[in-house]
């Protein structure tokens, strides 16, 4: 007998011992009678028994198909639970979704996203990984990403879904201590809050024609959390997106005319989307709010 049965003739096997025909077990199979009934030969010369006897009323089970049948039937049902595994398991809504976005992102426009999303999927739990490196995708560091660059690698789903638009902005305290800048050479007599490593806000400078360097910055630092609160803190003149603006009535939008290049805003995912219903339900849903909350 050989140890290792194909599994297409045990479900054979199995419908004709419900049906009591070949025709019948072909019918649900969806297949042929002559393929049926050449599985159930198969099976029997496996096995070295006979399964049925042929009559003409149809197929009579013997009893070695009556004391297989409980085998077979665990066999269907593990067969059913695998191809559950494998097919389902990952359709579930059920789990763990990793969303990485930058600080701001992250701090001010996510959070009552999420709050939105916990009523219409409640079973997913979310780890937010607030950071302003671009994390990698394919290396599994995140399931989703809101990111300012669209994704380079073929095998990522992005859409652009918003913009955020920057400005200039200091607390009504530091403007009163240092009057209000009325063109953009104006800065250069401020206190300003920009970058460290990162040069975004020195080329902004160059965009404007402003010879701006380093030293210009009363507070450099890359956390941009830290240059939102440093300005509504009253140390100077920074430079973020007009919606933290709104936030605070104590921050003054300065030189409303300035041109600076806002930023979009991509959506990216693994296209595992496809596959992935718990992955799919939180991309399609942040698909639908983020443009409206940018």
């Amino acid at each position: 007998m050989n140890s290792l049965w194909d599994w297409s003739l045990v479900r054979s096997f199995l419908a004709v011992l419900e049906h009591g025909s070949l025709l019948a077990a072909a019918r649900q199979l969806q297949t042929s009678q002559p393929t049926v009934g050449r599985h159930v030969a198969q099976l029997e010369a496996q096995l070295g028994v006979v399964l049925f006897d042929r009559t003409g009323r149809g197929l009579i089970p013997t009893h070695s198909a009556l004391r297989l049948a409980e085998s077979a039937r665990v066999m269907q049902s593990g067969a059913e639970q695998l191809a559950r595994s494998a097919m389902g398991a990952d359709r579930a809504t059920a789990g763990t979704v990793r969303i990485t976005a930058s600080q701001p992102v992250s701090c001010y426009v996510l959070p009552p996203l999420l709050a939105q999303m916990r009523l219409s999927l409640p079973e997913v739990q979310v780890e937010l990984v607030a950071s302003n490196a671009v994390s990698n995708l394919l290396r599994r560091e995140a399931d989703i990403a809101v990111r300012m660059v669209p994704p380079e690698q073929a095998t990522l789903i992005a859409r652009r879904v918003g913009k955020v638009v920057l400005g200039a902005c200091a607390h009504q305290d530091y403007l009163r201590r240092r009057g209000m800048p009325r063109q953009a050479s104006d800065l250069l007599a401020h206190d300003l809050i920009g970058g460290d490593r990162n040069d975004d806000t020195l080329k902004g400078f160059a965009a404007q024609g402003l010879k701006v360097e380093r030293q210009h910055f009363a507070l450099r630092t890359d956390d941009l959390i830290a240059v939102w609160q440093a300005v509504r803190a009253g140390l100077g003149i920074g430079f973020v997106s007009e919606q933290l603006i709104r936030t605070d009535a104590a921050v003054i939008p300065v030189l409303p005319k300035l041109k600076i290049a806002p930023l979009p805003v991509w959506l990216a995912v693994h296209k595992e989307i496809r596959t992935n219903q718990r992955i799919r339900a939180v991309y399609d849903f942040l698909s639908d709010a983020l443009p409206r909350a940018l």
